[in-house]
């Protein structure tokens, strides 16, 4: 299971949906970073939807979209460690 996290400006908390397939979650990856570069300029809003829980929707403003990260999430990771960049050298 691969986890998508959008981070949003004045929001102290992210949002985070899953996929199964990483191919999936690296396409809507890629998605959201046209989005944040500007390149969908058609669009103001931004729909995703979760596999992990099927009635799970979010819709964001696409301009107040500040980082996006894909991970996988294991099991025998147990949550230990967050995603993302660590400062641990």
């Amino acid at each position: 299971m691969y986890s998508l996290e959008i981070s949003l400006r004045y929001s102290p908390f992210p949002l985070s949906i899953q996929r199964k397939d990483y191919e999936d979650a690296k396409r809507i990856y890629d998605e959201i970073k046209n989005f944040m570069n500007g390149n969908n300029e058609n669009s103001a809003l931004i729909e995703l939807s979760c596999e992990k829980v099927q009635d799970k929707l979010i819709t964001v403003l696409a301009k107040e979209v500040i980082s996006v990260q894909i991970y996988e999430k294991s099991a025998l990771a147990g949550g230990s460690k967050r995603p993302g960049f660590s400062l641990d050298i």
